[in-house]
């Protein structure tokens, strides 16, 4: 049976940063497009002109981008359903509210905050479920045009049909089923001219062709209302499904104290964009495949179907696993565009290649390359107090016959660790836990070797020499 294509969108609101919630939704979306051989729109929903920010907006595409989250329309792309911003799309909204008036399914409403906020309290005081009392709803058009007059500035209002039952099937939680008196008629547009995001967000999905629509599970109660706004408008209705939201392990809210932090920290931090996309798609999700996938395998072991019901636990330790395939699987040129300005005290060229060459296993993020740089280029390095503890057990002699064997091997470190054997009768961790403490300042590191071959002959006599000194002590 063939696949059908699903054009989905992802919608961001240029408010805030990115979390991992976000870029779970995005990646779904992005990969429930390619997986089926459709399209993926981007729109931004910034009709919040209090809170939107182009800078924010510009630093979410791009961290869109950084992950490997191409759009086939929408910002810098273009597309026929443009444009691609809600606060440019007041013509479309402006049409679909006169639809809905001269069909009777809306009203305008002058109840104030204060009045809401008591017919809310006094229904849930009697234990009714909190709705619109639809107070404005049986105003004459002279009472309508009276308060206009003195002033009042009306929200406009979705009639919400009686005694229905609306029913969906959730792509991720099977059928849904609700009932029209429960929901309450709800603002499609505010007093102060601005649509309301049941409405904006609605007739956008419809006019853009969205077939699809991703969301976390927080937006199903929406669903319904915005399936009967579409069916006033004659509209087409996309298929739904909500994401399970992504939780603290504690089981709460995820907070930034708990990971949530945003992916603009996530990048700061030094995390490798595929880490990321390949944490994310097991998030609440029964990936087809256990191994590291490269951003273009992504889509072929991705299924909608197999997404969890169950809100999905954050785990630093699996991040951090998929960190550590990401840095694996990087070229070494990739690997040294990643560590950046941390490699600066080495010159560029093969002495900084081979210098990523022998560090990339030992190195998760890029600021802890900054002792390993230090090893092979500063005059000395700082001793831990186990290497400390390696070097004075080893005494004087180990080290100064150390010293006095290098210049004879001639740089090949098999041979000069085989003289040091011969004369000292030391082997093995008895041999190679000293030296690598003298020069390297820490009991464990890459491998020996090469680290000496970049730290020189000069550093490498001094800190032996310094050693010989310690264990003297």
């Amino acid at each position: 049976m063939p696949v059908t294509a699903q054009i989905t969108r992802f919608a961001p609101s240029p408010t805030g940063a990115l979390h991992l919630g976000n870029a779970r939704t995005a990646l779904f979306s992005w990969l429930a497009a390619r997986a089926s051989g459709g399209r993926f729109v981007l729109r931004v929903e910034d009709t919040d002109a209090g809170r939107s920010q182009d800078a924010l907006l510009e630093r979410q595409l791009d961290e869109l981008r950084w992950l490997g989250i191409t759009w086939d329309e929408g910002p810098g792309v273009g597309g026929p359903h443009g444009p691609y911003r809600q606060s440019e799309r007041s013509a479309v909204y402006a049409e679909a509210l006169t639809k809905l008036e001269a069909n009777a399914h809306t009203y305008p409403c002058f109840c104030s905050p204060e009045e809401l906020q008591l017919s809310r309290k006094t229904q849930l005081a009697a234990g009714r479920p909190p709705r619109y009392a639809r107070t404005c709803a049986g105003l004459s058009q002279a009472e309508v045009q009276r308060r206009i007059d003195s002033g009042k500035a009306p929200a406009i209002r979705f009639r919400v049909p009686d005694h229905r039952t609306v029913e969906f099937v959730d792509r991720v939680h099977g059928p849904q089923r609700f009932q029209s008196d429960d929901i309450g008629d709800f603002v499609i547009r505010r007093a102060d001219g601005s649509v309301s995001f049941f409405l904006g967000n609605a007739v956008d999905d419809s006019a853009m062709g969205i077939t699809l629509v991703l969301r976390g599970d927080d937006h199903l109660a929406n669903t319904p209302r915005q399936l009967l706004l579409l069916e006033a408008l004659g509209m087409p209705l996309p298929e739904y499904g909500h994401l399970p939201l992504v939780l603290a392990p504690s089981g709460t809210p995820l907070s930034k104290r708990e990971g949530a932090a945003s992916l603009t920290d996530l990048r700061a931090q030094g995390f490798l964009p595929g880490a990321i996309c390949n944490y994310l798609v097991r998030l609440g999700h029964a990936c087809g495949h256990d191994g590291w996938l490269a951003m273009d395998q992504l889509a072929s072991h991705f299924d909608l179907g197999r997404t969890s019901h169950s809100a999905a636990r954050f785990d630093d330790a699996q991040l951090r696993h998929w960190q550590r395939e990401a840095v694996t699987h990087s070229t070494a040129a990739q690997i040294e565009q990643w560590l950046g300005a941390h490699l600066e005290a080495l010159p560029v060229g093969k002495e900084r290649s081979e210098f990523v060459a022998v560090v990339k296993g030992n190195v998760l993020f890029p600021a802890e390359v900054d002792e390993l740089v230090a090893v092979v280029a500063n005059d000395s390095v700082s001793v831990s107090a186990e290497a400390a503890a390696q070097i004075t057990e080893a005494g004087p002699e180990f080290f100064a016959s150390a010293g006095r064997l290098h210049g004879a091997s001639a740089g090949d470190f098999k041979a000069w660790t085989r003289a040091i054997a011969e004369a000292t009768g030391r082997k093995g961790a008895k041999l190679f836990m000293p030296l690598r403490s003298a020069l390297t300042g820490a009991t464990h590191g890459p491998e020996l070797a090469p680290l000496v071959g970049l730290m020189g002959t000069a550093r490498v006599l001094c800190r032996l020499e310094r050693a010989q000194a310690l264990a003297g002590k």
